[in-house]
């Protein structure tokens, strides 16, 4: 295929528009790029039709283009199919290519009917045999304490503890027909025999005669005696009286059109090198993740887990919170706390498998015993051999009753909002995916393989969940990209409302390890990001926690990797590494969240590029807790340039909040042009320019859009409160030019039916909106973060010293802080009427003489009686700063008509270490004569969004309402 680099055609793909180049061949030649669609690997193969539109086709098996497009959907309707119908199931409608595999999806549907069916029979329903925690552990009943255990290989059973001593004699249990153990213990002088928060345990003896003492599986809450070292929890009966049980106060709040979600760990949340509580994480944490827009805190290792440094993800106890970080109050103390901040609550969910632990873990009930008898499978088949855990026997009735009234425990109790079931791919195969590159192969994914007793539990999970809660958010992290997996169960769909885009921070890590910024493939990008599968929505993440942990990097790290620890004070000049890695951070994430998913992911510490990697206590770091905190003193101190990254990541989320792209089903991608390094895209009603080239700056780019009109900037990754150079004017209308002959999309540009143009300086991120979809807001000029502090209502106290940071090598001396400090709050206290003459950022004031450089000389002369009348007039609060706007817009500004109501021309940085625009610009590219300067009138100074938190530590709003 011949490929001219100066052309794109949108190309499209099921109901969306992907972009690849145009070629002159006609022979079926395709450019083939290696992608995963949602897995570690695959082949798309791109193809020339005699159609003279293109196709995807993807390599090993799918058969149409509707299995891998990339389309957005907001459809999760059930097309009309009974979940009692095995035959006409409404997933193959959805994907034709799903075909020749309807035995296997008939098979699958049949089994879970079946098990529907016997549980109605035998249980009064799914939701009833999902209430085993009513039953099972300890409950209180007529007057005494009810005690049940599932472990039919038990030949006898005590119950033991501090209200007995531990001497179980006297409280033998008895064993019905179906392997349960019971014990009811009633009141003494009507108060409960076991105390409240006292230690309890199950003794039975297996058929080798030994005596074993185990945590029952059923337990709420379990200690473990932190003088001792590696000692066993201890189960502990957990019945608060009234006056301290916790009351939730607040309703869980509507489910977003779009989930952004804050990955969190409790106990490594805290700034300090120790265990953090659920208490200090709802009072210090919770506020900084609401005032950095996100509406959604996905819990990690809440489940108990004896292993601190597993990540929660060995658990040892499923009923019960992971007691470093508090008690089972606490915790719903915290979800309350995010529930009155408007924050739904995810719970990182394990059971795919557990922890091999046998004195303190469910592993204690498996004594040798046979399959139906054990939570767990026997042989080789029980063991996960690079996770060292058990499997669960997903076909055993009283494992389907556990993990079933597991999920429900806590719905109900705790009040989560839903879940992320962790591992999802290894409940799906016999394999678990070891050893695995996932092809696209559908064999791989329908074949003696497939583990259907698993996907019957996920698809009974994920109906009793929706059934109970239709409001929830049930996530998968799956490598493999099983079809179906987040279509309903009523099609033949496993129930999932969200997969993990699990591919994409692969290609990241892949770029920045591997491949120089000159050679980055947009096209490549593109596909990696858009590679999902139609009507399967995904959450986007450039990162997670598994970036972060010890062995690994995350993105900043990635960029910076050792100036991380000396460049990032803003008293010195930006070293051209540090430059470059807050560009690429800013951009990497931003592209990722607009172009990758249905939602967003971001790992707690990752938003502002916190150095360093996880290393949790061991004995390898001499059980230290200094590598296992977050460093929240780094973006909240103003002389450092973490504070850019994070205002941005609070900035996109807004975005999105504004504008509701994420939840939006357009998503066109009409140019990945290689030769100058630019993804132009839509996603909602904004239009996405990415400029990734290291050096070139375009003036006048011309860029397709859908709807004719005026476009103004929404979100601008390269102004000076983001740490960028201010190149891009924020108060510029772009006005559309039509494109073609209306109704012949051949003739467009870029298969768009209108364009405008822009100011495309090199890494640059910017997202345009249309004026007129949204008249009601007001984009925010350039401002110095002191202002934003000051309109959020909560300026920073007085900072005379600053704190030490152990990450930041390069100190900076408290008087030389204070100096800057004295000077900023001299500025803060100087009369309010400003002086259009002078800019707000020092670095980047630039006299007169500047601009002469570079405008003709009457131009200057033009412009200085401009600021005189500016001067004259007595505009107050309503005078635009426009320090960012581009040379090409100085030039126009002083040919503006109102002449009157200008603002101040500013030249470029004269600290720059960038070429200026004038000589950076592309000069094949035609002059932008459609960008035009807005005058001052009608625009406000920006208004906080969030000015009602009295968080003034994380700002970034780009509107005013």
């Amino acid at each position: 295929m011949s490929i001219s680099a100066s052309h794109t055609v949108a190309i499209p793909l099921g109901s969306v528009l992907l972009s690849a180049k145009r070629g002159s061949a006609r022979d079926g030649s395709f450019l083939t790029q290696p992608l995963a669609l949602n897995s570690r690997s695959k082949t798309l193969q791109w193809r020339n039709s005699s159609h003279s539109k293109f196709h995807a086709l993807v390599c090993q098996g799918m058969k149409h283009c509707s299995s891998i497009s990339a389309v957005l959907t907001e459809s999760s309707k059930t097309m009309g199919v009974t979940e009692g119908d095995t035959e006409n199931l409404g997933i193959f409608d959805v994907d034709p290519s799903l075909e020749p595999y309807k035995d296997h999806f008939r098979y699958r549907m049949k089994r879970y009917v079946d098990q529907t069916q016997l549980i109605e029979k035998y249980e009064g329903g799914l939701e009833e045999f999902a209430q085993g925690y009513l039953k099972f552990g300890f409950n209180r009943e007529e007057g005494g304490i009810v005690y049940r255990e599932w472990a039919p290989a038990a030949q006898e059973a005590q119950l033991i503890g501090d209200f007995n001593g531990w001497d179980g004699t006297m409280h033998s249990m008895e064993k019905n027909q179906f392997g349960v153990w019971s014990i009811r213990i009633p009141d003494s002088d009507g108060k409960p025999a076991i105390p409240h928060n006292s230690r309890v345990k199950f003794r039975f003896k297996h058929g080798n005669g030994v005596w074993v003492d185990r945590i029952p599986a059923w337990i709420k809450y379990a200690t473990v005696d932190p003088t001792r070292f590696a000692a066993p929890y201890d189960g502990v009966y957990w019945e608060p009286p009234p006056e301290e049980s916790y009351q939730f106060k607040y309703p869980r709040p509507p489910k977003p059109k779009a989930p952004r979600i804050y990955e969190a760990h409790v106990g490594m949340s805290s700034s300090e090198p120790r265990v953090n509580s659920y208490r200090e994480f709802a009072d210090e944490v919770l506020p900084r993740i609401k005032a950095n827009n996100y509406n959604t805190v996905q819990l990690m290792a809440v489940m108990e887990h004896s292993y601190y440094a597993s990540f929660g993800y060995h658990v040892t106890n499923f009923f019960a919170v992971s007691s470093r970080s508090g008690n089972p109050e606490d915790l719903k103390y915290l979800i309350d706390k995010a529930h009155s901040l408007g924050l739904r609550v995810l719970m990182d969910v394990v059971h795919s498998h557990a922890s091999n632990n046998v004195t303190d873990g469910l592993n204690g009930f498996d004594v040798g015993q046979g399959a139906q008898e054990s939570y767990f499978h026997t042989g080789d088949r029980g063991y996960h051999k690079l996770w060292d855990s058990r499997l669960f026997n997903y076909a055993n009735w009283e494992v389907l009753r556990f993990l079933l009234s597991n999920v429900r425990w806590w719905l109900e109790e705790y009040r989560f909002d839903g879940f992320r079931f962790d591992g999802v791919t290894s409940m799906l195969y016999h394999h678990h995916g070891i050893n695995m590159g996932f092809s696209g192969n559908y064999n791989e994914y329908f074949s003696e393989a497939t583990d259907v007793d698993a996907v019957v539990y996920l698809m009974l999970a994920n109906r009793l969940i929706h059934n109970i809660f239709p409001d929830v958010t049930v996530v998968a992290e799956d490598v493999s990209g099983m079809p179906g997996l987040c279509r309903p169960v009523s099609e033949g769909g496993v129930g999932f409302d969200y997969r993990l885009a699990m591919a994409i921070p692969d290609k990241w890590i892949d770029y920045l390890k591997n491949k120089k910024d000159e050679e980055w493939s947009m096209n490549e990008v593109m596909l990696s990001l858009t590679n999902r599968r139609y009507t399967e929505k995904c959450i986007a993440y450039a990162e997670s926690h598994d970036q972060a942990i010890v062995g690994d990097k995350t993105v900043a790290f990635l960029l910076m990797d050792q100036e991380m620890y000396t460049g990032m004070s803003c008293l010195t000049e930006a070293s051209p590494v540090v430059e470059r890695g807050i560009a690429l951070h800013k951009m990497i994430h931003l592209i990722t969240m607009a172009m990758g998913g249905e939602g967003y992911l971001n790992f707690m510490g990752n938003e502002f590029g916190h150095p360093e990697w996880i290393d949790f206590p061991r004995e390898g770091n001499g059980w230290s807790y200094k590598m296992c905190r977050r460093q929240w003193n780094l973006p909240d101190t103003d002389h450092l340039r973490y504070k850019f990254l994070n205002l941005f990541n609070g900035a996109m989320n807004l975005l999105d909040e504004k504008f509701s792209f994420l939840a939006s089903s357009k998503q066109i991608v009409s140019s990945a042009n290689e030769v100058d390094k630019v993804i132009v895209f839509e996603r909602g009603d904004l239009v996405f320019v990415f400029n990734f080239h290291p050096v070139n700056a375009y003036e006048g780019y011309k860029i397709g859009c859908d709807l004719p009109g005026r476009y103004r900037v929404a979100l601008d990754g390269d102004a000076l409160m983001f740490g960028g150079k201010g190149r891009v004017g924020h108060d510029v209308d772009h006005f559309t030019n039509p494109e073609g002959i209306p109704g012949v999309p051949e003739t467009n540009f870029n298969n768009r039916p209108n364009s405008f143009k822009v100011l495309s300086p090199p890494r640059t991120c910017v997202a345009y909106y249309r004026v007129e979809d949204y008249p009601e807001l007001s984009v925010s000029t350039s401002t110095t973060v002191a202002n934003i502090l000051e309109e959020t209502g909560g300026a920073k106290d007085d900072m005379t010293e600053p704190e030490e940071h152990v990450l930041v090598e390069e100190s900076v001396s408290s008087s030389s802080v204070a100096e800057v400090l004295e000077d900023e709050q001299a500025d803060e206290a100087e009369d309010d009427t400003p002086e259009p003459k002078e800019s707000t950022l020092e670095e980047e004031s630039v006299s007169s003489s500047n601009i002469a450089d570079v405008l003709k000389e009457e131009q200057v002369d033009e412009a200085e009686n401009d600021i005189s009348e500016v001067e004259e007039s007595n505009l107050g609060e309503e005078i635009v700063s426009s320090s960012t706007v581009e040379v090409r817009a100085q030039k126009e500004a002083v040919e503006a008509e109102d002449d009157s109501l200008k603002p101040e021309v500013p030249g470029p940085s004269e600290k720059s270490s960038e070429p200026s625009i004038e000589k950076a610009v592309d000069r094949t590219r035609p002059d932008d004569s459609t960008i035009n300067r807005i005058s001052a009138r009608g625009f406000d100074i920006s208004k906080p969004l969030l000015s009602l938190l009295h968080f003034p530590l994380v700002r970034g709003f780009l509107f005013s309402v």
